[in-house]
């Protein structure tokens, strides 16, 4: 199993970045797919996933209305499209999944892509 995350970058507070998390090896889709962040002195937080089943979707009280997790299943890839970007959303983002079943929580993570850097400046 391979989680390969890409699209982080600079971005002025407002602007828009979009991440790309490209998964292969899974076998079935008894799973949730999505993303982590973690910024400097911070703990891991859960910001977005969508279950790989029935595409239901979870965002964190801080991102909804601004960020928007999508998947293409033909490309096996999960989408973050972040919007109206705060510098306090600067952190590492990692994609990630956990059983479906499970919370959406770093302790509950079978598999880690390595994460992206977001920078939001001011």
């Amino acid at each position: 199993v391979q989680l390969q995350a890409s699209g982080g970058g600079l971005v002025q507070a407002g602007g828009s970045l979009r991440l790309s998390c490209a998964a292969s090896g899974f076998i079935g889709d008894y799973y949730v797919i999505g993303w982590f962040r973690q910024a400097p002195g911070k703990e891991r937080e859960g910001v977005s996933c969508i279950s790989a089943r029935d595409g239901s979707t979870y965002y964190t009280d801080s991102v909804k209305g601004r960020f928007t997790i999508s998947r293409d299943n033909a490309k096996n890839t999960v989408y973050l499209q972040m919007n109206s970007l705060k510098p306090e959303d600067t952190a590492v983002y990692y994609c990630a999944t956990v059983p479906a079943g499970n919370y959406w929580s770093p302790t509950g993570v079978n598999y880690w892509g390595k994460g992206t850097l977001v920078t939001v400046s001011s």
